[in-house]
């Protein structure tokens, strides 16, 4: 699922595209995106695109008339963007109806693509009207990044202090792994970059939030800034002036992420990770948990007392 740096770089791409922009045409090839039924399709073509931001894991595409376009990916929507100028009077032609293909935004300047991979259909579209309809979609956690001087240029990006971090953090007693993928609590993080913001704070998955140190807790607001700007660096460098075309969960750049039985690149250990539902953790024995291994609901009742406990017995 496209996280917060991704989320960031998307929306980067977008404004150097489609701000103060026409939208000309809106295609929906799936009866399953669209999640609203006011305002209708037609109020927002023949307008300007005049805003641009992020809702937690959400793009928000502002146009006159003070409507938003709101998109969420989930885990296998992605955008692509094609250069494709009509000429004057010409009706756009119809993008590709391939199953995949789940929606199209002509622009004055281009076609703008949403894409969903598999066969579940999870990725959404709303069409809400003013800051009401934005904010009915907001999940109620607290956005990590803020603008000191919103809408306006030279803004200074702004992490979460300290004290509203540890408060939010330590308002529920949940795991770790779970209190920062909460978008009841924090927005835009969510499976990959968790499991690297722990890796980076020496802090197990499991560890639950009321436990936590102060010391721990500073730890852990310190490794979530800098890893999410971290990240929003590399995937800028690497995007720089195209539009983002490898958007993935896994990335070979990563620490524990997707890497299991790799060695972990600050101790050697190899990364393990524990699966539940559809959701994983990967983490490093050694830096994290003291060199315990935490138990797979799956794999530890299989083999119940035959299951290690530490990371030496893995051999």
């Amino acid at each position: 699922m496209p996280e917060l740096p991704d989320i960031t770089i998307y929306i980067e791409a977008l404004e150097q595209r489609i701000l103060n922009q026409r939208l000309e045409r809106v295609y929906l090839n799936s009866p399953f995106l669209l999640r609203t039924a006011t305002p209708p399709v037609s109020a927002v073509e023949g307008k300007k695109v005049l805003a641009l931001r992020r809702l937690g894991k959400r793009i928000c595409i502002g146009i006159e008339d003070d409507l938003w376009l709101v998109l969420h990916l989930m885990i296998a929507g992605r955008l692509h963007w094609k250069d494709e100028v009509q000429p004057s009077g010409k009706v756009p032609a119809k993008p590709s109806r391939s199953k995949n293909h789940l929606a199209a935004f002509q622009f004055d300047n281009g076609l703008l693509a949403l894409t969903e991979a598999g066969t579940q259909r999870r990725a959404s579209l709303h069409i809400v009207a003013g800051e009401a309809g934005l904010q009915a979609l907001n999940p109620g956690g607290v956005e990590l990044f803020s603008y000191q001087k919103p809408n306006s240029e030279g803004g200074q990006l702004r992490f979460i202090d300290p004290a509203t971090f540890s408060e939010v953090l330590r308002s529920e007693n949940h795991t770790l792994k779970r209190a920062l993928t909460d978008p009841h609590l924090f927005r835009g993080i969510g499976n990959a970059y968790s499991d690297e913001i722990l890796w980076q704070a020496r802090l197990s998955p499991t560890k639950l939030t009321q436990k936590l140190s102060a010391e721990e807790i500073a730890r852990l607001h310190a490794a979530t800034r800098d890893s999410l700007i971290e990240w929003i660096e590399r995937l800028r460098e690497e995007t720089r002036d195209k539009f983002p075309e490898k958007v993935t969960a896994f990335r070979n750049e990563m620490a524990v992420h997707g890497r299991y039985k790799e060695p972990c690149p600050r101790c050697g250990a190899k990364v393990q990770r524990i699966r539940y539902a559809t959701n994983e953790a990967n983490y490093c024995p050694r830096c994290q948990t003291g060199g315990k291994l935490l138990a797979d609901r799956a794999l530890s009742r299989l083999r119940r007392e035959d299951w290690p406990k530490t990371a030496e017995e893995l051999g």
